[in-house]
């Protein structure tokens, strides 16, 4: 695609320390190709991994890195016209006046290559934020088995799940994520969030605590901190109790 091996070694490396828990950019995020730059999507924006700029417009029509080469000729010009119509979606999500039309333009992705694992995921992520759960857990689903290594895809569907009440099936969706992408942060955090609906602190605190070790000063490790000293407190306060309770009765 026109981008030398070294500079997309160099913007991957750039990726994971950018974004806590990102194993493989490849699996886990939006990677196009930018002129013989490299640009990736994180969180509804568009970055430039090496020198960590927004971009608001492509250079130019970017195309997929595809993670897995297509050995036939047709199946090649598939991707790269997908591909194509995906970049442009990407662009349209910039605006959220143009949601309508990135979803119109991510189904055209679809009806080209219907295993696009990507553009299931930014689809699921649109209907999500409007709260329209059911097609969102559609399209991560699909994302799935169009890819059963995408990390992002389980923490997504595992999102939805948790909204919609579903708790220990959202539970095994995090841990999937984790299993997969083991220093995936966001992950951790909402499982550790999970265990507290289900009144788990014991299990929540070996997420929160894996959190910190990965997020040491963001705006959610005080709250996961916090979490932290709130679940030992009550655990000491507990033992204690017990103690008093079991205690032989003083003469």
């Amino acid at each position: 695609m026109k981008v030398r091996p070294a500079r997309i070694r160099e913007s991957l490396e750039a990726m994971q320390r950018q974004v806590n828990g990102m194993e493989n950019p490849l699996i886990e995020a939006g990677t196009f190709s930018i002129g013989s730059r490299v640009a990736y999507r994180h969180e509804g924006r568009t970055l430039e991994p090496i020198n960590g700029q927004f971009l608001m417009n492509f250079e130019e029509a970017g195309t997929v890195i595809e993670a897995k080469a297509h050995s036939e000729k047709a199946a090649i010009a598939i991707v790269s016209t997908a591909s194509e119509f995906f970049s442009q979606g990407v662009a349209l999500e910039e605006d959220p006046e143009s949601h309508d039309q990135a979803i119109v333009t991510y189904q055209k992705v679809l009806e080209l290559d219907p295993q696009f694992a990507a553009a299931h995921i930014n689809l699921g992520t649109i209907f999500y934020n409007r709260q329209d759960y059911l097609q969102a857990e559609d399209h991560y689903r699909k994302a799935i088995e169009s890819d059963p290594r995408y990390a992002l895809a389980y923490f997504d569907l595992g999102n939805v799940l948790d909204e919609t009440g579903r708790m220990a099936e959202a539970i095994l969706n995090y841990k999937t994520a984790i299993q997969l992408a083991p220093t995936y942060a966001d992950a951790h955090y909402n499982l550790a969030l999970a265990y507290e609906k289900l009144k788990q602190p014991r299990r929540a605190l070996l997420h929160w605590r894996a959190y910190v070790k990965l997020d040491t000063s963001g705006p959610w490790a005080v709250h996961a901190l916090h979490q932290i000293r709130r679940i030992l407190a009550a655990d000491q306060l507990r033992v204690v109790y017990r103690r008093g309770q079991t205690a032989e009765p003083q003469r």
